[in-house]
């Protein structure tokens, strides 16, 4: 089982958050447990290699 590192925050009501590879792709959720369902959707969409432009945090390069 893979594991990766999420930022999450509760604001007014809603459970808001990314995975910390990819922060420019935030989702939200009406409780924490729904969040981590939609991230971990978020993940499979991110990393299958079905969608192009997809920026990662590794990738980017350091100026």
């Amino acid at each position: 089982m893979k594991t990766t590192k999420i930022v999450y925050w509760e604001h007014d009501g809603m459970w808001l958050g990314y995975i910390q590879d990819y922060p420019d792709y935030w989702t939200q959720g009406e409780s924490l447990q729904d969040l981590h369902d939609h991230l971990r959707d978020l993940y499979v969409d991110l990393t299958s290699g079905v969608l192009s432009g997809i920026r990662k945090v590794d990738d980017l390069a350091v100026a």
